[in-house]
């Protein structure tokens, strides 16, 4: 107990740095916008490093989410400006019970990462979940969040562990999301192999693929990440499937993609290969005849049709 408690001092005490173009992603708030607030308000003040960079604290980075919100709902600048701390705090309390479009919840999504505030990450996410429908919450919010998070994560701006942290909590959800499902066989029902290479651990956007899958009445047989490609031999002369569905997420040398892609498509030759990913749309791989790019639910399922 004492070592988990000193683990965790050690931890927190350790204060996060952001870059104004940190800053940007994180908020919305486009670099010039910010430094002309800082010039004329005075509200928020960077800090400087020894080699005066400026950067910014967690408590700096929440209290711009809270300008930018009072902004983007009628509250002029000058205004915020006058207002004391508690007087934010107030008013966006007031605003986020009356609110829920994309950008207010993305910003407090973000604020319970920072935070490590797991019961209001589930509140923003069960609201936004009731209002608009699983599949549009995780499409229109949940995943341009992560696309968010991941770009800081990249950039060593999140720490490993918030990144962890939230991409724990989206899994949770999916994962019961998708044991409530039943997929009634019909005659337009398909089968499908959804995994990752070895290498890839980022899963997400496969649950998500897979809980699309089953709500159009797809079976699924999902393997997870980092899968050796003689198990996805062996899957496939035991479950025999139409499709099999993969993403590249992670850097990897053109050659290898390409390579990769190859062994799939000529292993496989009767069966429709998905693939999408980052990586894809980056190093823009050859595609032979039996394997189709899918980045997004939509391309999904007009490939599936």
């Amino acid at each position: 107990m004492v070592i988990v408690t000193q683990l965790r001092f050690n931890f927190v005490a350790i204060m996060a740095q952001y870059s104004i173009k940190d800053v940007e992603v994180l908020s919305g708030v486009k670099a010039h916008t910010l430094r002309i607030w800082e010039q004329r308000y005075h509200f928020l003040k960077p800090e400087r490093t020894n080699t005066n960079i400026r950067y910014y604290t967690d408590e700096q980075l929440k209290r711009l989410l809270n300008i930018s919100l009072l902004n983007r709902h009628g509250f002029k600048i000058s205004k915020i400006a006058g207002m004391s701390e508690d007087d934010v705090t107030r008013e966006v309390l007031t605003l986020s019970e009356l609110t829920q479009s994309a950008d207010d919840l993305l910003d407090a999504l973000t604020k319970a990462m920072i935070e490590f505030d797991e019961k209001r990450f589930e509140t923003v996410l069960s609201k936004a979940i009731m209002k608009l429908g699983f599949m549009q919450a995780f499409s229109e919010l949940v995943f341009p969040f992560m696309i968010r998070t991941g770009v800081l994560w990249a950039t060593g701006t999140v720490r490993p562990a918030q990144e962890h942290f939230v991409s724990n909590l989206v899994r949770r959800k999916l994962c019961v999301a998708i044991d409530n499902q039943y997929v009634d066989h019909t005659p337009d029902t398909k089968k499908f192999v959804l995994f990752l290479p070895e290498g890839e651990t980022h899963e997400l956007l496969l649950l998500f693929t897979e809980y699309m899958l089953r709500a159009n009445n797809h079976e699924v047989a999902y393997l997870g990440n980092s899968v050796p490609f003689d198990d996805v031999t062996f899957v496939n002369n035991t479950f025999r499937p139409d499709y099999l569905v993969t993403y590249f997420t992670l850097a990897m040398p053109d050659s290898s993609l390409q390579e990769y892609i190859d062994k799939l498509a000529s292993s496989f030759p009767q069966i429709n290969i998905l693939v999408g990913g980052v990586q894809i749309e980056l190093q823009k791989p050859q595609l032979p005849d039996n394997v189709t790019i899918v980045n997004g639910i939509s391309q999904l399922i007009t490939a599936i049709k």
